[in-house]
């Protein structure tokens, strides 16, 4: 990774090209992020950057929260991520990370949490096949049938596929293309959809696999 900056997913809109076709975007308001943490190979092992976005107040800070902010002199901040880089070299902490790091066809990689579904059946979670719903069939019509053998080996075996909870989890969508920069408000355009729902914090990197 080369480079990377936290921000707060917008929502979806649309896009026209040259040719009036329509892009669907998502917008993301990204940064501007502070360097509050630095790592080097020398010191850590591997080097990296801590990122701040958003500010907060002081008094809503943890103990060890508000220490870590003294100690690098920095505005205390809402959200914390480290991104691992090739070389951090060019960061120093105290500074500040914009969007415009990023351009326009550009691949990036976004991270965020996806949205949480609850309690669901197999069906919902692993798009199992339904029974039929005609006469004689069922009585029940999403179950997921047969859990495994009884007498041997008398058990589920690990990652049987059930029903539990569904969403909520961490999603990575790699090679997204940015469709637009836009510096000055901070926003950036990001072809597709992007884990997550609205107001939420995601993470964008330069795509590792483009």
């Amino acid at each position: 990774m080369k480079k990377g900056i936290i921000g707060r997913k917008l929502g979806m809109t649309q896009l026209f090209d040259e040719n009036g076709s329509v892009i669907p975007v998502t917008l993301i308001e990204a940064g501007p992020c502070v360097v509050s943490q630095k790592k080097t190979v020398d010191k850590d092992g591997y080097d990296a950057i801590q990122l701040g976005f958003e500010d907060i107040e002081e008094k809503k800070l943890t103990k060890p929260q508000a220490g870590h902010f003294k100690k690098s002199g920095v505005k205390p901040k809402r959200h914390l991520k480290e991104f691992r880089l090739e070389d951090s070299s060019g960061y120093n902490v105290g500074d500040t990370v914009a969007i415009d790091i990023f351009a326009e066809g550009e691949l990036v990689d976004v991270t965020g949490t996806s949205k949480g579904r609850g309690y669901t059946g197999v069906i919902k979670r692993w798009n199992f096949g339904i029974l039929r719903m005609s006469h004689g069939a069922g009585p029940v019509h999403r179950e997921g049938g047969s859990k495994g053998a009884n007498s041997s080996p008398s058990r589920v075996f690990k990652n049987k596929k059930m029903a539990g909870q569904m969403g909520n989890e961490r999603v990575t969508v790699h090679n997204l293309k940015v469709a637009k920069v836009d510096a000055e408000k901070n926003i950036i355009a990001i072809r597709g959809a992007v884990p997550g729902a609205n107001n939420g914090i995601v993470y964008l990197r330069d795509a590792i696999k483009g």
